[in-house]
C-alpha cells in the first residue's frame, strides 16, 4: 500500500481532483496533519505550494499518492474505495456500530479497517492495522475520548457527500427532539418508518431552509434510512442525527 501502483487501481470518479475539490482537499490534509502532531513532508509543501492557491490546478489520484505518506495515502484508499455516497456511509456505520452505541470505539473500527482492507484483498500483519486505527482516531477524534462519533467519523465522507454537515444546524435539544419522535411516530410503536421520516423531514426543511434542501429530501431520507433496523428507525439511530445531547 501507499505505492502509485496502488493509487492506479482506485476507483476514484473522473481520476483526478480539480479546481474547489482539490483545495478543501489540500485544506483537509493540513488540518489532520497539524491536529495528529505531524508536519508536512518536503514532498507535501512543494505540493501544497503548487495547488493550494490556484482553483484551475488539476492534480490526478497517482500523481497525489506520490506525494502522500502512508498514512494520507491509506486515507485516500479508504476514501476511494469504500465510501462513495453517503448512504454507504450510514450503512458502514450501522454494521460496525454493533452495540448501538452511538459510537465506534478502537476495538469496533480496527475491526471495520480490517474488514476495508480484506475486500481490497490487502493483507497487512497486525502491528500495522493497529497503527492505522491508531492514525485514525488521532485524526478524526475531535473531543480525544478515545473512540469516534458519528459526525466526527463522517469527515471521510466528501464534502458534496457529508449530508450530515447540513444537520448540524437543526440538532434539537434531548426534550425537544423526544417530543418531534413522539409527534411523528403516529402509530406509537416505538419506530419511524419510511413515511413517518418523510413528514418529519419536510417540516424541519420547512423550517430551515437555509440548512436543508427540500429538493435534497430524498438523498436525506435514504442515508438516514440505511440506519434503520429492516425499514424500523428506531429512537436512539435517528437522535444521532437530530439531537444535540447524549439521549
Amino acid at each position: 500500500m501507499g505505492t502509485a501502483r496502488d493509487a492506479q487501481e482506485l476507483p476514484s470518479g473522473n481520476g483526478f481532483m480539480d479546481g474547489k475539490e482539490l483545495q478543501n482537499f489540500i485544506q483537509e490534509l493540513q488540518q489532520a496533519r497539524k491536529k495528529a502532531g505531524l508536519d508536512l513532508t518536503p514532498e507535501m509543501k512543494a505540493f501544497v505550494d503548487q495547488y493550494g492557491k490556484s482553483t484551475d490546478g488539476k492534480i490526478g489520484i497517482v500523481e497525489l499518492a506520490q506525494v502522500l505518506p502512508t498514512e494520507e495515502n491509506f486515507l485516500l484508499f479508504f476514501r476511494c474505495q469504500q465510501l462513495k455516497s453517503s448512504e454507504d456511509f450510514m450503512q458502514t456505520w450501522r454494521k460496525y456500530d454493533s452495540d448501538h452505541s452511538g459510537f465506534i470505539d478502537s476495538e469496533e473500527l480496527k475491526s471495520f479497517l480490517k474488514d476495508l482492507l480484506q475486500k481490497a484483498n490487502k493483507q497487512i500483519e497486525d502491528s500495522k492495522l493497529t497503527e492505522y486505527t491508531e492514525i485514525m482516531l488521532r485524526m478524526f477524534d475531535a473531543n480525544n475520548d478515545g473512540k469516534l462519533e458519528l459526525t466526527e467519523l463522517a469527515r471521510l465522507l466528501p464534502v458534496q457527500e457529508n449530508f450530515l454537515i447540513k444537520f448540524q444546524g437543526v440538532k434539537m435539544c434531548a426534550k425537544e427532539f423526544n417530543n418531534a419522535f413522539e409527534m411523528y411516530d403516529q402509530d406509537g410503536n416505538g419506530y419511524i418508518d419510511e413515511n413517518e421520516l418523510d413528514a418529519l423531514l419536510k417540516d424541519l426543511c420547512e423550517k430551515n431552509k437555509k440548512e436543508l434542501d427540500i429538493t435534497n429530501l430524498a438523498t436525506y431520507k435514504k442515508s438516514i434510512m440505511a440506519l434503520s433496523d429492516g425499514g424500523k428507525l428506531y429512537r436512539a439511530e435517528l437522535a444521532l442525527i437530530l439531537c444535540a445531547e447524549e439521549n
